[in-house]
C-alpha cells in the first residue's frame, strides 16, 4: 500500500476536505498513474449527497481523470513510463460475460457487475475512490491513452461528459442526413453539441432560454430554440430523429417525444433523483423509443478520445484548485459554469 493526498466527503453531504487515502501497491498489470487534472461531474454531487440512494465514505469522488504514467507493473505491454493517460467511470468489470467480451464492459452482467472508480467496492474487497487525487493505481486493461492532439485538462472532462454523449449519438446513429436534439447546453449537452456536428448532423440545442445560444451556435449547432417558449414544441413538432436529453431534471417527456419523427428516439443519459412519469400514447403514437445509455466500453472511449483529437474537440473549462472543489459544487447546482470545473491535482 502507498498513501497519496486526496479531497473527500466523510459523510453524506458534508463538504470535501483534503485527506490521505491508501492506494494498493503495483501489481503485475497495473498502471500506477500521477494524476494532473480531474473534472468535476454532476455525478459527483448526486453521489456525495445520495440523491442516487446510499453510497460508501469516506469518498472521494472523480471520474474524470487525466495523467501520466509513472510506473507499471511487469506483465504490463499496453503502457510505459510518461504515457498520457485517462481513467473514467470504471476500473474493473467481470470481463467473461458476453457484454464484456463484446467491449460493452459498461454492462457487465458478470457478479457484482462493472467496478465504479469511486463509491464502489474493489475486487480486493476495498473502497474505490477516485480522481480527486494526486496517485491512482488501475488495471491496464481500464486504462486509455490520450492522444497528442489533445491538453490534459480539456481531455478530462471527455472521459465521462464526452463518452457519455459520443456512445449514444454513434449508437442511434447520428451522421449526415439526421437531424438530433440536444437537451441541455452544460457540461455534458455542450460536448454533446461538438460532437454530433463532427459526426455529421444537424443540431439544434434545446435548451431553457436563449442565455448560451451564441455558444451554442459556435460549437456546431445549426439552430437554438428555448424550451420556455410554447412556440418551441409547436414548431418542431415531428423534426428529430433523436432527441438526447443530457439534463439531471424532471421532464415533460411526452412534451419531447412529440418533437420525433416517426421511429425516433428520445435517448437519455441524464439522471433525475426522482421517477419520471410518461404518457405512453406519446411513445405508441409514432412507433418512438424512450431509451437510456451509460457511458461507453473501453475500446469506444478510446474510439472517441481519437475522434475528439482528430476534430479539434475538447471540454470548455474553468480550471481551479483543490480549496475551491465545495463552491465549485455550488455553482454547478446553480448552473454557474462554462461548461466544465476542472480541478488542477497539482494543488491537492
Amino acid at each position: 500500500m502507498t498513501s497519496t493526498t486526496a479531497y473527500a466527503a466523510h459523510a453524506p453531504k458534508a463538504p470535501l476536505e483534503r485527506t490521505t487515502i491508501e492506494r494498493r501497491a503495483v501489481g503485475e498489470f497495473d498502471v500506477l498513474i500521477d494524476i494532473k487534472y480531474a473534472g468535476i461531474c454532476h455525478s459527483d454531487i448526486h453521489q456525495v449527497r445520495e440523491g442516487w440512494g446510499e453510497a460508501i465514505f469516506p469518498m472521494v469522488p472523480g471520474h474524470e481523470i487525466a495523467g501520466v504514467v509513472r510506473e507499471v507493473g511487469a506483465g504490463v505491454t499496453k503502457f510505459r513510463a510518461g504515457d498520457r493517460v485517462g481513467v473514467g467511470c470504471m476500473v474493473d468489470s467481470c470481463r467473461t460475460c458476453a457484454n464484456c467480451e463484446a467491449g460493452l464492459e459498461q454492462y457487465c452482467t458478470g457478479s457484482g457487475g462493472k467496478v465504479e472508480t469511486y463509491n464502489d467496492t474493489g475486487k480486493d474487497g476495498r473502497p474505490t475512490y477516485g480522481g480527486y487525487s494526486r496517485t491512482m493505481v488501475v488495471d491496464e486493461n481500464y486504462v486509455v491513452r490520450i492522444p497528442d492532439g489533445l491538453s490534459l485538462d480539456v481531455a478530462a472532462p471527455l472521459l465521462c461528459a464526452g463518452i457519455t454523449t459520443y456512445s449514444p449519438l454513434r449508437h442511434w446513429g447520428a451522421g449526415p442526413g439526421k437531424k438530433v436534439a440536444i437537451v441541455g447546453m452544460g457540461g455534458l449537452g455542450h460536448l454533446a453539441v461538438k460532437s454530433a456536428d463532427a459526426l455529421g448532423a444537424e443540431v439544434t440545442v434545446l435548451s431553457q432560454s436563449l442565455r448560451k445560444r451564441e455558444d451554442g451556435l459556435r460549437m456546431g449547432a445549426e439552430h437554438y430554440r428555448a424550451t420556455s417558449d410554447p412556440k418551441t414544441f409547436e414548431e418542431l413538432d415531428g423534426t428529430f430523429d433523436v432527441v438526447l436529453s443530457t439534463v439531471s431534471a424532471a421532464l415533460d417527456y411526452s412534451a419531447y417525444m412529440s418533437l420525433l419523427k416517426t421511429d425516433g428516439a428520445l435517448v437519455n443519459v441524464g439522471l433525475p433523483e426522482e421517477p419520471i412519469a410518461l404518457d405512453l400514447f406519446s411513445v405508441v403514437t409514432g412507433r418512438k423509443s424512450v431509451a437510456g445509455s451509460n457511458i461507453g466500453g473501453i475500446a469506444e472511449t478510446q474510439e472517441m478520445l481519437d475522434f475528439c483529437a482528430g476534430h479539434g474537440i475538447g471540454a470548455e473549462i474553468e480550471l481551479i484548485r483543490a480549496d475551491e472543489i465545495n463552491e465549485a459544487y455550488e455553482r454547478v447546482l446553480d448552473s454557474d459554469v462554462r461548461y466544465r470545473f476542472v480541478i488542477d491535482a497539482a494543488t491537492i
